[in-house]
């Protein structure tokens, strides 16, 4: 089966029916194991340890967290605080360079760079000035001789032309602008006003700057949103020409985020409506020329996601779908999460301890997850399927060293899966149909052990 031409499973149930079957609390996949799963049984003695034999040979990627936004938006799920004190936000660039030097000593040997990605909360929220201090302050730790992208996440609103024409000088090469939805009603139901001007000028100044990949973040599930809402929020902003589009399912977790509980719940779609959304989405963004990529991105034929997906190089991490191939990523900032080939960690998630910590010069390393040889197989495994919607598992396990028998018990569980059209099972090999795609977290959650007892920190699958 390749993915241009995919094989169509007759159905067998309505999408009623599966959405019933199957729209259960599942993991996102960005990672296995999830952020769920960390503990603070790893903690910055161990990830001292893990940075000092870190490969080094290749290129790492670093991931820096901005935690401060203008304003809250009630759905969001990341890290951040309302925040408009220059000085508090100037002060936490001092930090970030000051835990790229406590890292630096550990690793104790040069680092090259391959990609540099500012998340958050809002990148822009820094001073122009205090954004190039921050990459002139990475640029004189860290080789970025090789770094071939520099991204950051922004929000339209917040942006002026001082931060673009910074953002020219830093060599920003690709952003990411939250979209979400542009009808008044919907914004005005999760605090989010947003006008397609400025959305336009936006994406206009960046890419005069020298942008080479635009994505644009938009959201269904929201309150008081409908399928002509997400087709209508398309129609306008698909005449920008962005390269990349993801497309994300709000999952709403009010007790994990309480400022979720703002939004009402009688005003969200139920699952059949958020199913709608998302299907009448996909539709018009292939019947535009965006390839659909994995879950919920859609690129142009001629990006990098497009090529990697066709080359079987497509990866999934912590910003979702992604081109990056590099073994080390190295989170700094508060929240901000870093992996090697021992194991995932996070730092600590509020600011006031982060802030501590470094200060003081410690790793301000909270929790994680060591890996054993069956995480890194079943990581495999489930990479694939959310990034190709099929596997090998017999390669699979050829490839790490592992018994293909110690994954058998996802068998059982998939037969239902097969059963009702959502996957084709032909020996080892796992294929999601079309029909499955929709619900390929749950498929994935089949070879997870941990994924019944974690499933009241995740969202549902549609």
């Amino acid at each position: 089966m390749s993915l241009s031409s995919p094989a169509v499973a007759s159905p067998v149930a309505s999408s009623a029916d599966l959405i019933a079957r199957y729209d259960a609390n599942a993991p996102r996949y960005t990672s296995y194991p999830t952020a769920a799963q960390f503990t603070p049984a790893v903690g910055a003695e161990q990830w001292g340890d893990w940075l000092a034999r870190a490969p080094m040979d290749e290129a790492v990627s670093l991931y820096l967290h901005i935690p401060f936004c203008k304003r809250l938006c009630w759905y969001c799920g990341c890290n951040t605080r309302a925040m408009n004190r220059e000085s508090v936000i100037a002060s936490y660039v001092d930090l970030l360079l000051r835990e790229a030097d406590l890292v630096l000593a550990r690793i104790g040997r040069p680092v090259r760079v391959g990609s540099i990605h500012l998340g958050g909360g809002t990148p822009n929220m820094l001073a122009p000035a205090d954004l190039e201090r921050l990459i002139a302050g990475l640029a004189a730790r860290f080789d970025l001789g090789d770094c071939f992208e520099i991204a950051a996440e922004l929000d339209p609103e917040v942006l002026t032309p001082e931060w673009v024409e910074a953002a020219g000088r830093i060599g920003l090469t690709r952003a990411s602008l939250g979209v979400q939805d542009l009808s008044p009603d919907v914004q005005a139901a999760v605090n989010r006003p947003e006008r397609f001007e400025t959305i336009r000028w936006a994406a206009q100044a960046l890419r005069a700057q020298g942008l080479v990949s635009l994505n644009l973040d938009l959201m269904y599930g929201l309150p008081r949103q409908t399928a002509e809402n997400v087709v209508t929020t398309l129609g306008l902003v698909t005449t920008l020409r962005p390269e990349r589009i993801a497309l994300f399912g709000y999952a709403h977790v009010p007790w994990m985020k309480p400022h979720q509980k703002l939004i009402k719940d009688a005003e969200l779609p139920d699952a059949p409506l958020r199913f709608l959304q998302s299907q009448a989405a996909a539709r018009y963004l292939t019947g535009k020329g965006w390839t659909p990529i994995g879950l919920d991105h859609f690129a142009l034929p001629h990006d990098g996601l497009a090529a990697a997906q066709r080359a079987g190089r497509l990866r999934r991490n912590f910003q979702g779908y992604t081109t990056d191939q590099a073994p080390v990523l190295i989170g700094l900032g508060v929240s901000s999460i870093s992996r090697t080939p021992d194991g995932y960690v996070q730092n600590l998630s509020l600011e006031r301890e982060w802030r501590a910590a470094v200060s003081a010069g410690r790793l301000p390393a909270a929790r994680g997850v060591a890996l054993n040889a069956q995480d890194v197989f079943v990581a495999a495994i489930i990479e694939r399927l959310m990034c190709d919607f099929a596997v090998d598992v017999a390669q699979v396990a050829a490839r790490h060293d592992r018994p293909v028998e110690s994954v058998v018990g996802a068998w059982t569980l998939l037969q239902r899966f097969a059963e009702d059209g959502l996957v084709e099972i032909d020996g080892h090999r796992l294929s999601v149909t079309a029909l499955g795609r929709p619900f390929v977290r749950a498929v994935c959650a089949a070879f997870d052990p941990a994924a019944v007892a974690i499933a009241n920190r995740h969202a549902r699958v549609v």
